[in-house]
C-alpha cells in the first residue's frame, strides 16, 4: 500500500523515521515535495500524510479539503500545541499508526478573510485568552507569577475600541473590548478553557470570545486565577463574553491588528466563517470524546453584560480605571435618590422624632426590640449616604444638603432625648444605656463594614431592603438619645461617651461608603481623592480616643481574667473571687472563702486585690463560704 507523504526540508529527519516505521508495517510513502501537490494525480478519498510548519500543514488541510481527500499528521516533538489541539500521540509510532488510519468523520474549518485558522485568530490584544493553559500548567510558581506581573505592566497599555458585529442570522452587536479570539476546536488556550462546554466539532459554528475588562481589578482577578492559581473560572467571567455562529462580520472602530495561528498577517474588518465538515483529519480519540456531537444548531450570543453605552466606551478608550465605571443608567439613578434623600423636609424630621421618642423610652424600660424598632424607623441612614457620595464627587449641593439634614436630625433627637429625661422621673442608667457609653476601635470597625453595605444596597436597586439590616448594624439613633439623656441629667460623661459612638458611627459610615462608591466607578479616581483625604483625617481624628478606650477595655479584661485566676490561703483559709466588675476606679466581686475573715484579714486580702489590680481602686465585696 502507497500513500504519499508531504513533507519539507525542516522536516527531514523526522520523515525518515516515519517511513522506516511505516516500511515495517509494509506501508510505502512516498515522499512529495509541498510544491508538486496541484500536479498529483488523486481520487476522491484518497489518504495523504504530512510533517511541516504550520503554515505549510494549513496549506495541505486546504488542498484536501478541497479535493475531498483525507489527512494524516505526523508532528515534530516541538507542536506542543498542534499535537495538543488534536490530541496527536507523544511516540513516533503511535503518530504514524494515527496518521496512517483514514477517518470517516468530518471536521468543521474555521477561515478568517479566506484564510485557514487551524488554532486560533487574536483580534487585538487579548493576554492570557490567546496562550495555551497547557504551557503554563508546567510552570513553576516562580515562573507563573513572573509572567502575571509582567502582564499587569501590559494592562496600563491595552485600552477599548468599539466592535460591531453581524452574525449569520443578521443580528447586530454593539459592544467595547479590548479584542478577541476566535477557534473552532477546544485547543487547551485559555481562551477555549473558558468555553469548553460550548465547543462541539460537527455544529458548523465558530466561537469568538471577547475580552472586555472594566476596569483592572477585575481584570486582575481572572489573570490571578488563570496564572497563580491555575484555575480556570466554573461561570464566565464578567469582563468575558462569547458569540456562537456560522459567520461573523467583524468591525472596529480602531484598527486593530489581526493574527493568525501566531502570525501577525491582518487587520481589521474580517469575517470568519466556517466550512461544515469540510476535512476528513486523523485526530485522536480523545478529540471526538472532548467535543461531542450537537444535535441541535442555533447561534448563542452573550454580550449584554459587556460596555456598550457611548459614555462607557469612550471612558475606556482612553485608558482601563482601576476601579470600574457606574454606567449612566446606574449614576443617574442613584444621583436622583440621592439628592431626594438627602433634603430636609417634613417626613424626615416627623419619622426621625417618633423614632427617638421610641429609642428613649425604650432605653428606659431597658428593652432590646424596642430600640431595635426606632433602628428600623430612623431615615438618618440617607443623608449621611448623601453627604459620603457628595464628598467623593465634590458634589457641594449634594454634600450641603445631606449635611444640613444630619446636623438638624441630629440636634433634633438630642433635644427630644434630653425633654422626655425631664418628663420621666427616672435617672437609673440601665445595661440598653450602659452599652453605648464605652466605645471603642470595634465600633469604628462596625460603621466601616455597614457603610460598605449600605453603599453597596443603595447602588444596587435589587438589594435597597438591606438597608434595613445595615440601620439595625449601625445603631444611629440610640447612641444619640443616650447622649440627649446625659445632656438632661447633666450627666456630661455620659453625653460626650454616647456622642463620641454616633460621631464613630458617622464618619465610619461616610469613608467606608465614600470608598465603595469609588470602587463601585461613581467617581474618577482623580475627583474622589480629596474627599476621601478628608475623611480619613476624621477617621483618624475620631480614632484616638477609641484606641485609648480600647486599650483599658483590652486591660480591664487582662486584670479580670487575672483576678478570677487569683486563689490564695490567707490563714488557712482557701479563698478565690467571681462575679468580678468593672466600674470606674470600683471593682466589685465576690469572695468565696473556706472560713470567716477577720477584719484584719480583709484587709490583707484588699491588698493583695489591689497589688494584682497594679493600681489603688475601691474593692466592694460580699463573702460566700463554702462549707
Amino acid at each position: 500500500m502507497k500513500y504519499h507523504y508531504i513533507y519539507t526540508k525542516e522536516y527531514e529527519s523526522l520523515a525518515a523515521l516515519a517511513i522506516v516505521y511505516a516500511k515495517s508495517k509494509k506501508i510505502a510513502l512516498v515522499p512529495t515535495a509541498i510544491d508538486k501537490l496541484e500536479t498529483l494525480t488523486l481520487k476522491e478519498g484518497e489518504h495523504l500524510l504530512v510533517s511541516a510548519c504550520v503554515n505549510d500543514i494549513k496549506k495541505v488541510m486546504d488542498f484536501t479539503s478541497k479535493k475531498s481527500l483525507s489527512l494524516g499528521i505526523i508532528p515534530h516533538g516541538t507542536q506542543k500545541e498542534l499535537k495538543s489541539t488534536f490530541n496527536l500521540p507523544n511516540t513516533l509510532e503511535k503518530q504514524v499508526d494515527l496518521a496512517l488510519t483514514p477517518c470517516d468523520k468530518k471536521l468543521d474549518l474555521l477561515y478568517c478573510n479566506e484564510k485557514l485558522v487551524l488554532q486560533e485568530v487574536v483580534i487585538g490584544e487579548v493576554p492570557p485568552l490567546d496562550s495555551f493553559s497547557s504551557s503554563m500548567e508546567k510552570l513553576s510558581f516562580w515562573e507563573r507569577s513572573k509572567s502575571f506581573f509582567s502582564m499587569l505592566k501590559r494592562i496600563k497599555l491595552l485600552t477599548h475600541t468599539s466592535f460591531t458585529i453581524t452574525t449569520a442570522k443578521e443580528k447586530v452587536l454593539k459592544f467595547s473590548a479590548i479584542g478577541a479570539v476566535g477557534v473552532e476546536y477546544n485547543n487547551r488556550t485559555f481562551a477555549a478553557k473558558l468555553i469548553a462546554k460550548y465547543l462541539k466539532f460537527n455544529d458548523s459554528r465558530l466561537s469568538l470570545v471577547i475580552l472586555s475588562p472594566s476596569s483592572i481589578l477585575e481584570y486582575m482577578g481572572y489573570i490571578f486565577q488563570s496564572h497563580i492559581l491555575k484555575r480556570t473560572p466554573k461561570t464566565l467571567p464578567n469582563s468575558v463574553g462569547y458569540i456562537h455562529s456560522h459567520k461573523l462580520q467583524v468591525e472596529v472602530q480602531r484598527e486593530l491588528p489581526v493574527t493568525i495561528d501566531s502570525v501577525n498577517s491582518l487587520h481589521t474588518p474580517i469575517v470568519l466563517e466556517t466550512k461544515k465538515e469540510a476535512l476528513a483529519l486523523s485526530v485522536g480519540e480523545a478529540f471526538w470524546v472532548m467535543s461531542s456531537p450537537v444535535k441541535e444548531i442555533k447561534e448563542s450570543v452573550r454580550v449584554k453584560h459587556l460596555p456598550s453605552d457611548k459614555e462607557m466606551s469612550s471612558y475606556l478608550e482612553k485608558s482601563i480605571p482601576l476601579f470600574s465605571h457606574a454606567s449612566y443608567e446606574q449614576f443617574a439613578s442613584l444621583f436622583t435618590n440621592l439628592r431626594e434623600e438627602s433634603k430636609l423636609n417634613a417626613t424626615f424630621m416627623t419619622l426621625l422624632i417618633l423614632a427617638t421618642m421610641i429609642a428613649t423610652f425604650g432605653l428606659y424600660i431597658n428593652s432590646a426590640s424596642v430600640i431595635i424598632g426606632a433602628m428600623l424607623l430612623a431615615p438618618l441612614m440617607q443623608p449621611i449616604v448623601g453627604v459620603s457620595m457628595g464628598l467623593l464627587r465634590q458634589d457641594i449641593a449634594l454634600f450641603m444638603d445631606g449635611t444640613k439634614s444630619v446636623f438638624v436630625g441630629v440636634m433634633a433627637v438630642l433635644l427630644s432625648a434630653m425633654f422626655i429625661s425631664w418628663l420621666v422621673p427616672l435617672e437609673q442608667v440601665t445595661s440598653e444605656m450602659n452599652g453605648r457609653l464605652s466605645p471603642t476601635i470595634l465600633d469604628m470597625l462596625v460603621a466601616i463594614v455597614s457603610g460598605i453595605a449600605a453603599a453597596y444596597a443603595k447602588s444596587n436597586e435589587k438589594i435597597i431592603g438591606s438597608l434595613a439590616g445595615v440601620a439595625i448594624a449601625v445603631a444611629l439613633v440610640p447612641p444619640l438619645a443616650v447622649s440627649g439623656i446625659g445632656l438632661g441629667w447633666g450627666e456630661w460623661s455620659m453625653f460626650s461617651s454616647a456622642l463620641l459612638l454616633f460621631i464613630t458611627n458617622l464618619v465610619g459610615i461616610v469613608l467606608a461608603a465614600s470608598l465603595t462608591f469609588l470602587m463601585l466607578g461613581f467617581s474618577p479616581v482623580a475627583v474622589a481623592k480629596k474627599g476621601i483625604f478628608y475623611a480619613f483625617i476624621l477617621v483618624g481624628l475620631v480614632s484616638v480616643p477609641l484606641v485609648i478606650s480600647f486599650s483599658k477595655m483590652k486591660h480591664k479584661i487582662e486584670i479580670k481574667q487575672q483576678l478570677l485566676e487569683f486563689k490564695t490561703t490567707i490563714s488557712s483559709k482557701n479563698i478565690y473571687l467571681k462575679n468580678i466588675d468593672f466600674q470606674g476606679k470600683e471593682v466589685r466581686c465576690e469572695v468565696v472563702s473556706s472560713d470567716i475573715l477577720s477584719n484584719e484579714e480583709k484587709q490583707y486580702l484588699k491588698q493583695l486585690i489591689t497589688k494584682k489590680i497594679g493600681e489603688e481602686v475601691r474593692v466592694l465585696v460580699s463573702f460566700l463560704y463554702e462549707l
